[in-house]
């Protein structure tokens, strides 16, 4: 593991219901070190956002879930763990696809897309201790050797080159990339995170179809992210409003 301390200490579970779920037991048990990996070949109830269930064929994909302890971060910056998650899984995935033959975007808030269709979904889980942001547990599923989805569109690195990846390879390369961006996001290069989670953000200055929670279906330019996680849309009307997760859904 070419890494300082993410994936250093590992938890291997060959079966598993969840991995955050997993993960988040052991801080409330264990003095665990930062970085901490847990991962599984079979996760029999994995979570993703809005409450929706992660379906992942057994031992055929990545799914892990990493521990951080970002006290130093505010807690109106906590969705910067958001966009360095995405950006580390954006990074394997330009790191192992042919550039320009593959369109690579992180879906806000972040699901990363290939071509359009999904190959990796994110659940970050937070706790907050005497108002700081003591903990955070970044739960990443990753299709890599799977290939049926059912009606999901969905692909993964063995749907887009033709042949069989080494799992052990590209969590290692995971690790690698999360520690990079989180080291920078220590460092307080918050500009430069914003500007390469724009550049890889689907749909940035565009308009899209997106879906409210009273069923409404309506078009808007996606304008901004706020550092909360809210996105900002401008409708038809040159009216800007901002939503969050519970309250949109982005259609395409």
């Amino acid at each position: 593991m070419e890494t300082l301390f993410v994936g250093q200490n590992q938890y291997f579970l060959p079966r598993v219901e969840s991995t955050n779920t997993y993960a988040t037991g052991l801080l409330r048990n264990v003095n665990i070190p930062e970085g901490t990996i847990v991962y599984t070949d079979h996760q029999t109830q994995g979570r993703g956002q809005r409450g929706n269930s992660w379906i992942a064929e057994p031992a055929s994909n990545i799914t892990a879930s990493i521990i951080l302890n970002p006290l130093f971060l505010g807690l109106k910056k906590t969705f910067c763990i958001s966009k360095i998650a995405a950006l580390a899984v954006h990074d394997v995935l330009t790191e192992n696809l042919t550039h320009g033959q593959f369109d690579i975007k992180i879906k806000w808030p972040n699901d990363i897309l290939v071509n359009t269709r999904k190959i990796a979904g994110i659940l970050i889980e937070n706790q907050v201790q005497t108002g700081r942001l003591a903990h955070s547990v970044i739960g990443i599923g990753l299709n890599v050797n799977q290939t049926e989805f059912g009606d999901v569109p969905a692909t993964s690195f063995k749907s887009l080159l033709g042949v069989n990846c080494d799992r052990k390879l590209v969590l290692s390369q995971l690790c690698k990339h999360l520690e990079k961006w989180y080291l920078r996001l220590k460092k307080g290069a918050f500009t430069e995170i914003d500007q390469a989670y724009f550049q890889a953000l689907y749909g940035y200055k565009q308009s899209l179809s997106f879906r409210d929670e009273a069923g409404l279906v309506f078009d808007a330019v996606l304008q901004n992210v706020t550092e909360e996680g809210l996105l900002v849309l401008v409708l038809d009307n040159h009216v800007v409003k901002h939503y969050d997760i519970k309250e949109i859904t982005l259609l395409r």
